[in-house]
């Protein structure tokens, strides 16, 4: 079928999907087609973000869906001149800051068709604008301008098939250099911006021009798959593995791959280790060089303060141990501690590095107080943190000291970079890191660097649970090597094991199915058929709208929290997020808006997906819409009592929070946890994933779905195992002399 052009201005977006771009609008045509008469246009296809009242011309051809009826899928598209109406619906769509569609009205009555090209050549004319404040006209000034300098980077990406929202971040990242930039390396885009695969980049880098075998492509293809392999968590990899993942990728052969990762060597770009010991015997291990550099320099440190002869707690090799616990079980708490957990508080005081680990109930926070007050008593300076803000706020209420986020604890800056470090190091005679199987290699190695060698480290955690997000396998490796003091408690309290909840995370842990019962108190499964996901969402949203706020009066929007396995598929956190916003905080009020193809509406449970550390909301950290300004452009966030203000381009950060992923979830705590374990979910069913799930909750687990899934995750206990040369370099550093 031949191609045509259409042209018009955007009257909606009726469907637009964030990830790839796909979106169907409707377009009020400027030329009426003998085919429709005077109706609007649907028009479909992967387009640039566009806002209503844009006019556009688009290429592409006539299609029939047999449902939804005629279409223009759209080929490529390019913004063109607005008329005054469509003028003003466009700068009222949010992509100006300050503008509404009052103030977008004032702007084209007085400046009329021509207020595009004139505000273009001098944005300080919007103070000629009657009805507009200064400081509100200054603010659309200045975004005006940037706008203005953006429009031609925005005009190339979209040209190649670049998406808005990716657009704006790579403009953030380049500036005004951004097309220079891309046309002397495309590829530059996958290392340098966030959210931008190397797909996305390697098409870029075809559409103009670039050959499938260019030694840039095979080179950022080899970066690529590491970074890959390091976001599964693996520091290093072997070269073959290396080889296989860029060969698929590129779909090259592998010998173009193997020269490419020789070249990159020599470049020192990569570090190559000929003969790193894996269970799978000696391989050549290949690095990205941060990795290689941060896991020498943890190995390093560590060896250096248990080396280091001089202690910060001196003080601690004249106390009375006897004593010290004699009164601890005298005092009002009447704390008795067990020989392990007594074993613990001595090590932390009495060893450079030590570590405390054991599952729920066995006494981890009250061996962790009695540390606390071991310090007290001989007047030691301590740092308390945990890896995020959540879990540094659950150490803070448990030993009622100030507890911050190690990134908080270093000095990060809004700059990207730490205060806190070798040069400047902490002024404490010990630090203590709760929830220690959080931290990945990078954030240890900073952490590490600030530490001076005659203070002491203890790591508090559970090395069960899942490992760190990023790459590496801290704790387990430290406790693995040997040159840590570990204790792990394994001795379930009494009161705690009442609690099936704790009883069911021992099982799982133990490989044993948990029990199904649902005699107890505060576990349940809620079965249902196989092969049938509609049902198990059907049945899970029911739980968390009626059952539990029924049965336990709990608040399905505060108290009660989904946590699922994976994001995408009939039961995934999508999905679900979809399903529990439509009845836990449904359409129908006017603190709405959609934003980026996502509704969020006053009252919507929201997460945030990365660090701000000017706002002080940390990736993980849940809060609710309190207030939605559409003239402002602005959301208001209450984060456990905090507001906070956000842009629409802010909102970037955010994603629904009904149902959140297990890994999202650690370090945090939760009154009830609602777990669908469905066999869809297969490849993600591991022992520590569901043990991780269960041990989120304080008073009430629900699972929903079938006891074969359940079974399936207990038999895995396949720990996803992490390329890691940790262990090895501490080895080989405590051999030297």
């Amino acid at each position: 079928m031949p191609q045509e052009t259409i042209e018009g201005v955007v009257e909606d977006i009726i469907f637009r999907n964030p990830d790839n771009g796909y979106t169907v609008l409707s377009l009020e045509p400027r030329q009426k087609s003998s085919a429709f008469g005077d109706d609007s246009i649907i028009v479909v296809g992967k387009l640039l973000e566009l806002q209503p009242g844009e006019t556009v011309r688009f290429t592409g051809t006539w299609t029939t869906h047999r449902e939804y009826g005629e279409q223009f899928k759209a080929e490529t598209m390019h913004l063109v001149t607005t008329t005054k109406d469509s003028l003003r619906r466009y700068v009222a769509s949010g992509l100006i800051e300050g503008i509404g569609d009052t103030t977008a009205r004032r702007i084209t009555d007085y400046f009329g068709e021509e207020a595009m090209d004139i505000l273009d050549k001098d944005p300080s004319r919007i103070h000629e604008v009657p009805g507009i404040k200064p400081d509100r006209a200054k603010k659309i000034e200045e975004s005006w301008a940037e706008q203005r300098k953006s429009r031609k980077v925005m005009m190339f990406l979209q040209e190649h098939g670049i998406t808005a929202a990716l657009a704006h971040q790579i403009y953030e990242e380049y500036g005004d250099d951004t097309i220079e930039e891309i046309q002397a390396d495309p590829y530059k885009l996958a290392l340098d911006i966030e959210g931008v695969g190397f797909k996305v980049a390697d098409q870029l880098a075809y559409s103009l021009g670039l050959g499938t075998e260019e030694p840039s492509r095979l080179r950022a293809g080899v970066i690529h798959a590491l970074h890959t392999l390091n976001t599964d968590g693996h520091i290093f990899a072997p070269r073959p593995l290396v080889i296989e993942r860029t060969a698929a990728l590129l779909d090259v052969a592998p010998e173009l791959c193997d020269q490419a990762i020789t070249q990159l060597i020599k470049q020192a770009e990569l570090v190559a280790f000929k003969r790193m010991p894996t269970p799978d015997g000696n391989v050549e291990a290949i690095y990205l060089r941060q990795f290689y550099t941060d896991e020498i320099n943890v190995a390093r440190h560590l060896a250096a303060m248990v080396k280091e002869p001089e202690t910060a707690l001196e003080k601690a090799k004249s106390l009375d141990w006897d004593a010290f616990f004699g009164k601890l079980a005298r005092s009002k708490d009447h704390v008795k501690l067990t020989e392990q957990q007594q074993d613990a508080v001595r090590a932390a005081l009495t060893h450079k590095v030590s570590v405390l680990t054991g599952g729920p109930g066995t006494g981890k926070t009250t061996t962790l107080r009695a540390v606390i007050r071991a310090l007290d008593s001989i007047k030691a300076s301590y740092a308390l943190a945990s890896p995020t803000g959540r879990a540094a706020r659950r150490l803070a209420d448990a030993t009622h000291r100030e507890a911050r986020t190690i990134h908080r604890l270093l000095g990060y800056n809004v700059e990207g970079e730490f205060t806190i470090d070798e040069s400047a190091p902490l002024e404490a005679d010990i630090v203590i890191i709760d929830e220690a199987s959080m931290v990945d290699l990078e954030l240890f190695s900073h952490l590490l660097s600030a530490i001076p060698a005659r203070s002491h480290l203890m790591l508090v955690g559970d090395v069960d649970q899942l490992p760190s997000v990023g790459a590496g396998d801290v704790l387990r490796d430290v406790i693995n090597s040997g040159i840590a003091h570990v204790t792990r408690l394994d001795a379930i309290f009494r009161q705690a094991n009442d609690s099936l909840i704790v009883v069911n995370a021992h099982r799982v842990n133990q490989g044993e199915m948990p029990d199904l019962s649902n005699n107890g108190s505060d576990f349940f499964l809620f079965s249902t058929n196989e092969g049938e996901p509609g049902t198990v969402v059907d049945l899970l949203v029911d739980v968390v709208q009626n059952r539990i706020p029924k049965k336990f009066g709990l608040d399905p929007l505060n108290e009660v929290q989904v946590l699922a396995p994976m994001y995408k598929g009939d039961v995934g956190i999508n999905v679900l997020n979809e399903r529990l916003q439509k009845v836990l905080n449904p359409a129908g009020h006017d603190g709405e808006h959609v934003i980026n193809g996502r509704a969020f509406r006053t009252g919507d449970k929201v997460i945030q997906t990365r660090n701000n550390y000017e706002k002080d909301v940390y990736n993980g950290d849940v809060g609710r819409i309190v207030t939605i300004d559409p003239v402002e452009q602005t959301l208001e966030i209450n984060f456990d009592g905090r507001i906070i203000d956000y842009t629409w381009k802010e909102t970037f950060d955010l994603t629904h929070a009904f149902a959140i992923s297990i890994h999202r979830s650690q370090g945090g705590e939760y009154p009830a946890t609602v777990i669908p374990v469905v066999t869809q979910h297969a490849r993600m069913l591991q022992r520590n994933l569901l043990y991780t799930a269960i041990t989120r909750a304080r008073k009430l687990v629900v699972l929903v779905g079938t006891r074969r899934a359940i079974q399936m995750a207990v038999e895995n206990d396949r720990v996803a195992r992490r390329y890691s040369g940790l262990g090895w370099q501490l080895g080989k550093v405590l051999k030297e002399k």
